[in-house]
């Protein structure tokens, strides 16, 4: 069962060691926002000008650096495309705004160099801090550890140079070096970036201990198990990465198709301009007509179509508290069919508070009294048993004596002296371990059923109460797993690191039936990737280290931001930066809103290309008209897609419609 509680010792002389910088990649080192920021500047300077009617030669030199510098990158990977046998849109991009820029329309060309660029430079940034976040993961694991010699000296070691077999000594506050088991030793050690448990948990001797966890109190010594290269964090880096390089790159769907369109667009307009030529036409009107027909038949609008909606179902998600990092993120939550959701800091607001106070028959206190006599003893203790005892005491403006003679021994409990009155504060097993107290276990037995902490107030060493403790569940949980199971068919499942009893009645509270417990990272990583080669498209929401990895294997993996680790909040695709639960289902709902806008738009596009096509071949469509009605249905579809920037297009219940 959960931990009773003790102190948190400090960490050894010289204070905490502080925690690693964290190494994160600036936007403008990234050569690609470099390029795209020079294109913006330079197009934002040239467009009052073009506008205002200023010198030619002005606009003219600041438009042309705009297209070098936006569109020297795309029209590069267009090249490498081709060498492949292989055409794709950005290339057809560069080519479109060289066409426009040749009949006139500069500004239409440069507008869309920008947009190419600027979507590249956000991929790019993107990858950059997923890969930083990864990296900075292996500063979990300390970079020594203190490693005890046959002879009975130690040594400070690289904890790379620790070999299977090797006993370490871990200190309490220090973290744990490698994967192994303790076989000497007591302690109470924090494991939630492996496990997720909310709480400490007691280890002894035969207790399997995790590399990157924290020892709380008491010496442990340890013996490797693993190598440091097969540790599960180092297992969990392996695992994000993995899942990072070979998750199918989802594409929008306009790139889904893009290479189809890209060559039959150039086949056509190449035959626009021959089979006139071969038939008698004249050169300068077969390229006129040609030119026309690259232009109405260029996929502009067609591109537009996709990215206002999802790019304007961002920005209305982010002025609700919701990070989508990119628009096919946004395209992607609306394909979602299956739902994991993480247990602690997820569903749970990840920290302990009292939940029953329960003082025992005979002890002559009432609820306040017993609260305030336990939060005085463990007042000097930092464990979050403590922490959640004190702040309730406080809560309730209960004043607290003061404590001395406090003791804390890992895996029982705390004593102090009150009022002159010994107390402790320790787990049922420790001070309901006689024959005697079987009134006491029954009080105790229906808390944990429920999926309690429960811990044992004595007071001279007579139990006078009992208090339990919970990880709170989120207000908006069970409403939330009602509404996911909605729009999915499906009720969520439950992936937890926590144990089974806890997990069971937590899932119970909000109505999942799927629970599944006790699990490492790869366990949950597993799960996701069975899942997704069934045909699933999963949808994990978590917030931890544990998480990571799931996070990445999952078609699309949300984050909650309130205390997310950076792991997790760089590997995740979307960010829930307020840390609302509700905003979950509101995100997919709305994303599902963009995809049904990006449908509409495709119909108005294509009616427009075909019917410009269609003319500009039957007959003689003039290059002004043409472009009129490219730019025409550019502006429709870009428009449409604007819609979803209105705040009433935020889904805030079952009942909204956009």
């Amino acid at each position: 069962m959960p931990s009773a509680l003790d102190q948190r010792s400090a960490p050894p002389a010289g204070g905490p060691r502080p925690a690693p910088p964290r190494r994160r990649t600036r936007l403008l080192a990234l050569p690609e926002a470099r390029w795209a920021l020079a294109s913006l500047v330079l197009f934002l300077l040239a467009l009052p000008v073009h506008l205002l009617d200023g010198p030619v030669w002005l606009w003219a030199a600041l438009f042309a650096g705009t297209y070098v510098t936006g569109g020297w990158e795309p029209g590069r990977e267009g090249v490498k495309a081709l060498r492949d046998r292989t055409l794709d849109v950005d290339l057809l991009m560069v080519l479109a705004a060289l066409g426009a820029a040749a009949i006139g329309q500069v500004l239409d060309g440069a507008l869309l160099i920008v947009i190419f660029a600027t979507s590249g430079a956000l991929e790019a940034l993107a990858t950059a801090r997923t890969a930083d976040s990864v990296r900075g993961l292996l500063d979990l694991a300390p970079a020594t550890a203190t490693r005890l010699l046959p002879g009975g000296g130690e040594e400070t070691v690289d904890t790379g140079d620790l070999r299977v077999g090797d006993t370490v000594l871990v200190r309490p506050g220090e973290r744990v070096g490698a994967d192994g088991r303790v076989v000497d030793g007591a302690g109470d050690v924090d494991q939630a970036t492996i496990t997720g448990e909310p709480l400490p948990v007691p280890k002894q001797a035969g207790d399997e201990v995790f590399a990157g966890t924290v020892n709380g109190t008491g010496a442990l010594r340890v013996r490797v198990e693993r190598d440091p290269s097969d540790s599960v964090i180092a297992r969990i880096v392996r695992m994000v990465e993995e899942a990072s390089r070979t998750k199918a790159p989802t594409q929008l769907f306009v790139e889904r198709i893009e290479q189809r369109y890209s060559i039959g667009m150039v086949v056509a307009t190449l035959a626009v301009f021959a089979v006139p030529l071969a038939l008698g036409a004249t050169l300068q009107s077969s390229l006129l007509r040609a030119m026309t027909f690259m232009i109405v038949a260029s996929p502009c609008a067609v591109v537009l179509s996709t990215m206002p909606p999802l790019l304007s179902a961002i920005a209305n998600a982010g002025r609700h508290g919701v990070l989508a990092k990119s628009a096919v993120v946004m395209e992607r939550l609306g394909q979602i069919d299956t739902v994991a959701l993480d247990k602690t800091g997820t569903l749970t607001e990840g920290t302990p508070r009292v939940t029953d106070v329960r003082p025992l028959a005979g002890s002559g206190l009432d609820a306040s009294g017993l609260l305030a006599l336990a939060a005085a003893a463990e007042h000097p203790s930092e464990h979050p048993l403590a922490r959640a005892l004190v702040t309730a005491a406080r809560e309730e403006g209960l004043r607290l004596p003061e404590a001395h003679d406090f003791t804390a021994a890992p895996g029982r409990g705390v004593t102090a002296t009150v009022d002159g009155r010994a107390v402790t504060v320790g787990s049922p097993a420790h001070l309901l371990d006689g024959s005697g107290h079987a009134a006491h276990r029954a009080v105790v037995a229906p808390l944990e059923e429920d999926g309690r902490t429960v811990v044992v107030v004595a007071r001279d060493g007579e139990p006078v109460g009992v208090l339990g403790l919970a990880d709170r569940l989120r207000p908006d949980a069970a409403a939330t797993v009602a509404e996911l199971t909605r729009l999915t068919g499906r009720t969520p499942v439950l992936l937890t690191g926590d144990n089974e009893r806890a997990a069971r009645w937590l899932a119970a509270e909000v109505g999942i039936t799927d629970v599944r417990a006790g699990l490492l990272p790869q366990d949950k990583a597993a799960v996701v990737k069975a899942w997704e080669a069934e045909g699933r498209r999963v949808l994990m929401v978590g917030d931890g280290v544990n998480d990571a990895p799931a996070l990445a294997a999952a078609h699309t993996g949300i984050a909650m931001g309130g205390a997310g680790s950076d792991l997790a909040l760089e590997t995740a695709d979307a960010v829930v930066v307020r840390d609302e639960l509700a905003a979950v289902p509101s995100v997919v709902r709305l994303s599902r809103a963009a995809r049904r806008l990006v449908v509409q738009n495709l119909a108005v596009a294509g009616v427009f290309i075909t019917a410009l096509v269609v003319w500009d071949l039957v007959a003689v469509l003039p290059l002004p008209l043409g472009v009129a009605g490219h730019e025409g249905s550019t502006v429709i579809v870009g428009l449409n897609g604007l819609r979803l920037l209105r705040e009433a297009a935020w889904p805030r219940s079952s009942g909204d419609a956009v």
